[in-house]
């Protein structure tokens, strides 16, 4: 079931006359609610993507592995897209390779750094500009493991999207992610100026190769470095 981001009837503030400021509370979507539409938005569509910096200790363990649990180095998460136009241009924005996009040109997306310590208890954050949601077909945001945990299970991740007016879109990663490295997260489709955006939680092994080919994207893949 598909959630009307605009039909969704604002909360009073206390005092029940209804003429108070609306509570903009966040809107989770799940299994169930997957979907979402935003409709006649403006400004930057924030894509921020937060994780527990640091592998969880074990529960039972001597000296030894407590200590090789202080030593563990930080999680890292990357977060990206996969980006196509309704010009045909396709293609990705990430850390790896310095692929940080531009809001002002195409693809109108762009990736705020890189946070490789996992000390920014901000995360990472990607913006995409609305003005030009006209002139975007489809964008597949995603976050891959590139150090620190084996499995995204390890680090507790949320994506929000904030628009620039409106609630906070959450996407848990809450899925048993087995081995996987790599997360689809939520699919946006344009449509008429308007973008929907659908749920994924999706995790794929391998690399951002193997998330094009479960997405059939049809780029070309190098190894790259950041």
């Amino acid at each position: 079931m598909a959630i009307d981001y605009n039909k969704r009837k604002p909360a009073a503030a206390a005092g029940g006359d209804g003429g108070g400021p609306v509570s903009l509370s966040k809107v989770t979507l799940t299994k169930a609610s997957p979907s979402i539409s935003l409709s006649k938005q403006s400004g930057q569509l924030r894509v921020n993507l937060n994780w527990d910096a640091r592998s969880p200790e074990p529960a039972k363990g001597g000296f030894l592995k407590k200590l090789a649990a202080a030593a563990a180095r930080p999680i890292d998460l990357d977060l990206g897209c996969l980006y196509e136009l309704n010009d045909g241009s396709k293609g990705v924005i990430q850390a790896l390779g310095n692929s940080f996009g531009s809001l002002e040109q195409a693809p109108y997306i762009f990736l705020n750094g890189d946070d490789r310590s996992g000390a920014n208890s901000g995360g990472e954050d990607m913006f995409i500009n609305l003005a030009h949601a006209k002139d975007i077909r489809r964008v597949l945001v995603f976050a891959c493991i590139y150090d620190g945990a084996p499995s995204f299970d390890q680090a507790n991740g949320v994506v929000t999207l904030t628009p620039a007016s409106g609630a906070p879109i959450e996407v848990r990663l809450d899925e048993q992610a087995g081995g996987s490295r790599m997360c689809a997260i939520a699919l946006l489709e344009g449509g008429g100026g308007d973008l929907k955006i659908r749920r994924e939680v999706r995790y794929v092994e391998g690399a951002q190769d193997a998330l094009d080919d479960a997405y059939g994207w049809g780029l070309t893949w190098a190894r790259g470095r950041k």
